[in-house]
């Protein structure tokens, strides 16, 4: 599956006292990230829905190694673990690809995004055209080999074949 690729500018004022990059900013990175995602690309697909609402119930953080300011931006992958009927895992890797292929990865985090009717203020449900749009993301979470969460009216029996095709493969590639 597809990941969107943002790249992330550094500030001087990203940095704390200790010279890297603070772990509070790069909550705003993944925001910023997001948004182009959720926001413009999909508007660009003509799922623009997300734009007119959506609130973050849940942020998941790994820190892996320090990033140090410097003028070039970090790159930010993007991707989707989960579809549910009312909301959307995004997963991110903060990172640097070396020429050789090498990656350095500073942080690995997900959020759960839930789409909200500012009018009505409450939650809403993940619309048609959104879901298309985010099931062109749809893949594993960092360290699951791939597995996605299977989106909403999935058989329990298609999801259990799904998982048992991912492990083969993995066995096959290894």
């Amino acid at each position: 599956m597809a990941r969107h690729i943002y790249a992330c500018p550094l500030r001087w004022s990203d940095m704390d006292a200790f010279g890297h990059v603070n772990n509070v900013v790069f909550l705003r990175y993944l925001e910023e990230a997001r948004i182009d995602f959720m926001f413009t690309q999909a508007a660009e697909a003509g799922a623009g829905e997300f734009a007119g609402g959506s609130v973050v119930a849940r942020h998941e953080i790994d820190y892996k190694l320090p990033l140090v300011h410097r003028p070039a931006p970090v790159t930010i992958e993007t991707w989707v673990t989960k579809i549910g009927g009312a909301s959307v895992t995004v997963s991110y890797e903060v990172k640097d690809t070396a020429e050789d292929g090498t990656e350095k990865v500073y942080v690995r985090a997900s959020s759960v995004v839930v789409p909200y009717d500012l009018q009505a203020a409450r939650p809403r449900r993940i619309s048609p055209v959104e879901r298309a749009f985010l099931s062109r993301f749809l893949e594993g979470a960092p360290g699951t080999n791939g597995a996605a969460k299977a989106p909403q009216g999935v058989s329990a029996a298609a999801e259990a074949a799904k998982a048992a095709n991912a492990a083969e493969a993995a066995k096959v590639a290894a």
